[in-house]
C-alpha cells in the first residue's frame, strides 16, 4: 500500500464561490492578476502520482503556479 499527499497551491476552482456563498465577484478577486492552477493541473499531478511503478512511493508532491513563491507570496499583475 502507498500513501501519497498532494498539496496544491493557488488553484482556481469552485471552492472560492462556495467560500463566499455564491458571490462570484468576490470569488474572482482571489485570482485577480494571477495565472492560477486549474483543477485539471491538480488532477494530472494526481494521476502521475498514482501511476508510478509499484516500487515507487511519492510521499508528498507540492504543486504551485509559477505566480506563487510561497503560500503568502503571490505575484499579481496590475
Amino acid at each position: 500500500m502507498r500513501v501519497c499527499t498532494l498539496d496544491p497551491g493557488l488553484a482556481e476552482t469552485e471552492f472560492s464561490l462556495v467560500r463566499f456563498h455564491g458571490d462570484a465577484d468576490r470569488a474572482k478577486q482571489i485570482y485577480r492578476g494571477t495565472v492560477p492552477l486549474t483543477a485539471e493541473d491538480v488532477a494530472a499531478a494526481m494521476v502521475w502520482m498514482v501511476t508510478r511503478p509499484p516500487h515507487v512511493c511519492i510521499d508528498e508532491l507540492i504543486i504551485k503556479p509559477t505566480d506563487q513563491a510561497a503560500i503568502h507570496k503571490v505575484y499579481r499583475r496590475t
